[in-house]
């Protein structure tokens, strides 16, 4: 498994989301309170964001643990951005162990995150592989779950899916053909779109003001509000909605 967020809001520091927090998601790569599988995400992190005029965000991703990279921390005091996505890894068994591999992944303005697995990597992933032209299979991001369930959803979303659509549709195409643990986490710098599917998720808005969508709470403040599983959500400083994703619909 894995733990990761998206904020969208007035500017803000990497360092104020991910490290400042007493149980942020630096802390989460070695001490997670609430993740249900695994005990330790150490297998790289990333983060990624978007700069005033610029469509296409930008990324920072190692394959070491994040607390391991002694850049990390200039590094995110000196970024400012209203839009931001990070996650801390906990690779799947038998998936590529270089950066490449570490979320989040990018295409047409977004970026994705999964917490999660497929079960049986990668034999059990050959039926969902055949979903996929010979020419998105050699434009995978790394050879991971993640990155074969990215471009799943980066199909739909290049062919004009709503987002959360797009997202539900992917995790019960994912899930017909595999067991599977899909939290799913997209941001295209305005919106911010989750799904829940075997572990846990958090909210927090500020109405008006900010939003923090986040594996589990980076402190014990007010304003968290869980998600419940099997669900998806959209996300904007102005609203929160959540609604259940049905796992009888059809792909």
């Amino acid at each position: 498994m894995c733990r990761h967020l998206a904020y969208l809001g007035p500017a803000v520091s990497p360092a104020e989301l991910l490290i400042e927090p007493p149980y942020g998601l630096y802390r989460q790569s070695w001490a997670p309170r609430l993740q249900r599988h695994g005990t330790v995400n150490v297998d790289g992190f990333g983060l990624g964001w978007y700069v005033e005029g610029d469509p296409q965000p930008v990324r920072y991703r190692r394959a070491v643990p994040i607390w391991a990279d002694e850049n990390l921390t200039d590094l995110a005091r000196a970024i400012r951005s209203t839009a931001l996505l990070a996650a801390v890894r906990s690779a799947t068994p038998g998936t590529s162990a270089d950066e490449s591999a570490a979320a989040p992944y990018r295409g047409e303005g977004w970026l994705f995150s999964h917490n999660g697995a497929l079960g049986g990597w990668p034999s059990a992933a050959a039926p969902l592989a055949e979903l996929l032209t010979p020419g998105e299979l050699l434009e995978l991001a790394a050879r991971c779950d993640s990155a074969l369930i990215w471009a799943l959803l980066r199909r739909r979303l290049a062919a004009g899916e709503e987002v959360g659509c797009a997202l539900a549709a992917t995790v019960t195409e994912v899930a017909a053909h595999t067991e599977a643990r899909l939290n799913l986490l997209v941001t295209d710098g305005h919106l911010i779109a989750a799904t829940t599917w075997g572990d846990t998720l958090f909210h927090r808005l500020e109405l008006g003001h900010s939003v923090l969508v986040a594996s589990e709470p980076g402190d014990d403040g007010p304003g968290w509000i869980p998600v419940p599983d099997r669900s998806v959500l959209l996300a904007t400083p102005d609203a929160v909605t959540i609604r259940p994703l049905d796992p009888s619909a059809a792909p």
